[in-house]
């Protein structure tokens, strides 16, 4: 196997201003026009995205962030994160089944120069990447029953996954096992269209239906030596980053809502008979109640990206930071975005039902879509942790990690038979 190295491949930062940007945006907005004219007709039929997802492909989007010295043009994390937002406004499903695909790439740049040369062409080829990391339950924090075994000179995987995010649309599948002998948890890549794995559409939750977050069957799947990595809990922007995909996710979806919420206003001649009998585009009380829900789309969208910025400056040559003060200015920025994006945009999202009447609840028009997406998305990680570990750093300094673990919880006599809770 090999280990896992915390020096990054070369990655120029992209300035960001925003000429750039908005070159780099006009490239893709027409992709983007093209996934939002289907998405609700998606969402109400469960269409997987598949299509969508071939066009990202075909537009480079999915090379976003691949290092120039393997043929990518890398853009900055603020800009990625604004696209991913451009892109959750067309369709949040589509943003959020890339989270793993991005957050893969950014973990291929920790690994040995050889695992960079051989999956960053691949990268550059257009293949997506998904992941496969949590398990229903039964298995211990920080295990997985997920297996690799070594038989007559081969790897093989077998177990079973679940909450597989954008596997089902990608050439490979990122699941994270547990090897007898061997300390901690390790990366696996194994192929998609091998006929040992099986992924389902079986996502039953009321939220983002098209992500592709259903379970994955591993049935001893031969895995090339050099296909597997060790996952090493490290002072890296990995968490970060793959939290913050989330958040861009909401604050797209935020960002739909107020457009549906504008445009329903725009739209709409029929009144109340306890209005002001104005058209609703001329109401006073409802200009005011779209600027308000407009404010916390825009609230959210600048805590992303803020939270973005920090994680530019993590990475820059210039400020020189060392890996703690690097990992603390990114985790924290992401961290406090975590604890301030989700009641903005859920607010939002609800608040969208205000500007109209009850026609607005019609099923055709599917507008409590954006709650639901919007709700699903902020279970990933409860605030209250998030907001804990916050405090904790501000009162005393504690640097803020997480578990970095999902599974079975150990069991807690404290507090039992008058101990102390």
């Amino acid at each position: 196997m090999s280990t896992t190295v915390t020096e990054p491949a070369t990655r120029p930062a992209a300035a960001p201003d925003e000429a750039r940007y908005a070159a780099l945006a006009q490239r893709f907005r027409p992709v983007f026009a093209r996934i939002a004219a289907g998405a609700l007709e998606r969402e109400q039929q469960r269409i997987l995205p598949h299509e969508q997802v071939r066009w990202l492909k075909e537009a480079g989007f999915t090379t976003l962030r691949l290092p120039a010295e393997f043929g990518g043009d890398p853009v900055s994390h603020e800009h990625l994160f604004r696209l991913l937002i451009e892109l959750a406004e067309a369709d949040s499903n589509v943003s959020h089944l890339l989270r793993s695909h991005f957050s893969f790439v950014e973990t291929i740049a920790l690994q040995p120069r050889a695992f960079q040369q051989r999956w960053f062409p691949r990268v550059a080829a257009g293949e997506i990447f998904g992941n496969a990391a949590t398990e229903r339950g039964g298995n211990a924090l920080g295990s997985t029953q997920t297996k690799l075994r070594l038989v007559d000179g081969r790897w093989l995987l077998a177990g079973e996954k679940y909450y597989t995010t954008g596997s089902i649309f990608a050439d490979w599948v990122v699941v994270m096992a547990s090897t007898e002998g061997v300390e901690g948890r390790q990366y696996a890549l194994v192929r998609t269209d091998d006929p040992r794995v099986r992924i389902l559409d079986d996502w039953d939750g009321f939220g983002q239906p098209l992500t592709g977050t259903g379970t994955a069957v591993f049935d001893d799947v031969e895995v090339a030596a050099e296909d597997i990595i060790a996952r090493k809990v490290s002072s890296t922007l990995e968490p970060a980053f793959f939290q913050l995909c989330l958040l861009a996710v909401l604050v797209g979806i935020g960002r739909a809502a107020l457009n549906d919420a504008a445009g329903l206003v725009r739209h709409r001649t029929r009144t109340f008979n306890t209005g002001s009998g104005q058209l609703f585009r001329d109401d006073p009380l409802i200009q005011e109640h779209v600027g308000l829900l407009a404010a916390k789309v825009y609230a959210a969208e600048a805590v992303v990206t803020a939270a973005a910025r920090d994680l530019d400056a993590a990475v820059d040559p210039q400020l020189g930071l060392d890996a703690e003060a690097a990992f603390l200015r990114a985790e924290l920025g992401v961290q406090q975005a975590h604890v301030t994006v989700p009641s903005l945009v859920l607010a939002a999202t609800g608040e969208l039902f205000d500007v109209t009447g009850a026609s607005a609840t019609s099923r055709g028009k599917a507008l409590d879509r954006h709650w639901r997406n919007a709700r699903t998305v902020a279970t990933h990680n409860p605030v209250a942790f998030k907001a804990r570990s916050v405090g904790d750093f501000h009162i005393n300094g504690t640097i803020p990690t997480g578990l970095n673990s999902i599974g079975e919880a150990p069991a807690s006599h404290a507090g039992r038979d008058g101990g102390a809770a």
